[in-house]
């Protein structure tokens, strides 16, 4: 082969490699970050129902089944909420039996396939026999979407769920959060089923999300809030962070409760491609590509986890058996700000559902907090 025609070859080759190394590293990325609202989180195991009777329900036996706790139990056009598990209860040896607490929706039959999840309620503030309205808080992006549960004191809550749920997540302590008295504020933000689309139909992993907790809090100061508290939970959490460091109104922020926080997105974005079975090898990609094609970068949110820069009192309830966001970095939050940051380790409990696995435990904790606060 001659020279210019071997030179030209190996650049044909090499410029295939790169393509298709790019193209690897969005398809790796695209696969972590594109979380539809409302389904179940990648690495969830999916059960079955073998039996139901009054008050009890019959699953699959696995670590994910025996889990201690309430949780949502969901499948296709059904909905339930399932209590702890009953080892005194007949069984055979590969299935577990919990306490069903009630069928929200649909109808559970043998054989369905169902997923836990930490979203206990469906609809809206309604169905908890609280009265709501729906307001539409103006955002970078268009209207978004919000629920506004009216209370007497004049600091309100403003809630954000995170990947893999809805609004509908935080209504788990909209009831605890009333009987204190507090207006609470839900937001649905960009990528939730009735807000804007993102570009690229891509979660950043709270890096943009933020900006639509800005424009919430904005909302609620204009709407007569003298100061608000950010509740959020995963990557709700992380925004919550992100507005604390940079909202033009963080002086009327008085504190933080953050749940199973993103503190380290590389990491949550490689657990989340690794749990939807994206190659190992392809993971640097996956991480390279997110930084290229959506603009989410980890410096951001360091910054905003900085614990030299956090200026109001937070509350984090976190644990090891958090398999998507790490546990480490809350930890490391909590010990060089033992002055503003408590950490309260919940375990035997998945991501985003600390409340979940002992609620009594999470709200007694939770209204220490907000005690101080109001």
């Amino acid at each position: 082969m001659r020279p210019a025609t071997a030179t030209a070859a190996a650049v044909t080759t090499l410029i295939g490699v790169g393509a298709a190394t790019v193209a690897a590293g969005r398809y790796a990325s695209s696969a972590a970050l594109k979380v539809p609202p409302g389904k179940p989180l990648p690495g969830e195991p999916r059960l079955t129902v073998h039996a139901t009777a009054a008050g009890q329900i019959t699953l699959t036996r696995c670590l994910a089944s025996r889990r201690p706790g309430t949780y949502g139990l969901a499948g296709p056009g059904v909905h339930a909420v399932v209590g702890p598990v009953l080892d005194d209860v007949p069984h055979s040896a590969d299935t577990v039996v919990r306490r069903l607490e009630r069928v929200v929706s649909g109808k559970l039959e043998v054989g369905s396939r169902v997923t836990l999840t930490p979203q206990l309620h469906t609809g809206t503030p309604a169905a908890l026999g609280l009265g709501y309205q729906d307001v539409e808080v103006p955002g970078e992006l268009g209207v978004l979407p919000a629920w506004f549960v009216p209370a007497a004191r004049s600091t309100w809550v403003v809630a954000i769920h995170g990947i893999g749920t809805t609004r509908e997540h935080p209504m788990n302590l909209m009831g605890f959060l009333h009987r204190m008295r507090l207006p609470v504020l839900d937001l649905a933000y960009r990528g939730d089923p009735g807000a804007p689309r993102p570009a690229g139909g891509l979660g950043h992993l709270g890096d943009s999300e933020w900006r639509d907790l800005d424009a919430a809090i904005r909302h609620a100061v204009r709407s007569g809030a003298e100061r608000v508290i950010l509740h959020g939970w995963s990557t709700g959490a992380s925004m919550a962070l992100h507005a604390a460091a940079n909202c033009g109104l963080r002086d009327r922020i008085s504190g933080l409760v953050l749940d199973s926080p993103v503190l380290d997105w590389e990491a949550t974005l490689r657990a989340l491609a690794t749990a939807r079975r994206v190659p190992a090898p392809l993971l640097p990609l996956a991480v390279r590509a997110a930084r290229g094609s959506t603009g989410v970068h980890g410096d951001r949110l360091a910054e905003a986890a900085d614990p030299q820069g956090l200026r109001v009192p937070a509350l984090v309830f976190h644990g090891p058996d958090d398999h998507l966001a790490p546990w480490q970095p809350s930890r490391e939050l909590a010990s060089r700000r033992a002055d503003l940051v408590t950490l309260h380790t919940v375990r035997d409990a998945p991501h985003a559902a600390m409340w979940n696995a002992d609620p009594h435990r999470y709200e007694e904790a939770l209204r220490r907090f907000l005690t101080s606060l109001v």
